[in-house]
């Protein structure tokens, strides 16, 4: 690191970096905000807080409020808010401002944006302009559940929330079940004991799995335990908080009878008994006879 005879300068990497807030190029910059704890959030982020022409956010009252923490003010500039209800609306004064040379700061309501939230269309609709559209990375709930949760994360899967209803619950879960890697969810504490039982029925009680809950705040907790002992503890204990989800991946040869059945229901609606019991056995890897006794007997059952 070298400093120039201005004293406000520094060379790092060959990169002459200057000291303190510069005024950002025109474009689309993609803030994470902290999940939980203030103090979580980068410099870089907080530079572009204060220094871009136009402020956008999912929710601007928390914005405007993690501002205030870290002391920058708004100035008059505008905060525009941005999300699920109001994007088509919102997105064209955006539009306009990147195509007249602003630069545009958007932050989701926590975490990192595009991970559950509502920018990706004002994003792609940027880079469809010509805009430039970067990112300042930093805090996402996903990522620090998995480092804390004790589970494989060699490889993981983000599948956003479970669906409401447990038919539809069931359903998504049986498409990820025979998934080789960690499943990730975030999921309401309202649902989250309906989504551990339709979980371990589905996917079986013995599969490992942690909940995540109040990540980076006073009352953090991850919990571990099979996803039947899960079930059975949320059932009489209500969850508090934001909530990740985990799920240990799927162990080869471990396949729940629940995801057998669904997956041969699914093959008879348009293959016979025989065919059905072929294509199951040999998707899930599991024995050919079990399976074509089930397709047997559902069979029978609809008939």
């Amino acid at each position: 690191m070298n400093r120039d005879k201005a004293g406000d300068r520094v060379e790092i990497d060959g990169e002459n970096t200057r000291f303190g807030p510069q005024k950002p190029t025109p474009g689309l910059y993609l803030v994470a905000t902290p999940i939980g704890n203030a103090r979580d959030i980068t410099l870089r982020t907080l530079d572009l807080l204060a220094t871009a022409d136009v402020l956008a956010a999912e929710d601007t009252r928390s914005l405007r409020r993690l501002m205030e923490i870290h002391g920058i003010a708004v100035n008059g500039r505008p905060m525009i808010a941005y999300h699920d209800h109001n994007g088509n609306k919102a997105r064209p004064r955006l539009l306009a401002d990147l195509a007249a040379g602003r630069s545009v700061v958007y932050a989701s309501e926590a975490g990192t944006p595009m991970i559950s939230d509502p920018g990706f269309d004002l994003a792609r609709a940027a880079r469809e302009e010509g805009a430039l559209v970067t990112s300042a990375p930093g805090a996402s709930a996903v990522v620090t559940a998995l480092t804390i949760a004790g589970l494989p994360t060699d490889r993981f899967l983000f599948a956003g929330f479970l669906p409401n209803a447990s038919g539809a619950r069931k359903k998504v879960l049986s498409e990820l079940a025979e998934t080789q890697a960690t499943l990730a969810f975030y999921e309401s504490p309202k649902r989250l004991g309906a989504a551990l039982k339709d979980a371990a029925s589905t996917l079986g009680a013995d599969r490992p799995a942690t909940v995540c809950r109040e990540l980076t705040k006073k009352f953090e907790e991850a919990r571990q335990g099979t996803l039947g002992e899960l079930a059975e503890h949320y059932a009489t204990h209500p969850a508090k908080g934001e909530i990740v989800l985990l799920i240990g991946k799927a162990e080869k040869g471990n396949v729940s009878e629940n995801l057998i059945q669904a997956e041969v229901e699914k093959a008879l609606e348009t293959m016979s008994v025989r065919d059905a019991a072929d294509t199951v056995s040999t998707m899930l890897g599991v024995k050919r006879r079990p399976v074509y006794q089930m397709a047997m007997h559902l069979a029978k059952t609809d008939d």
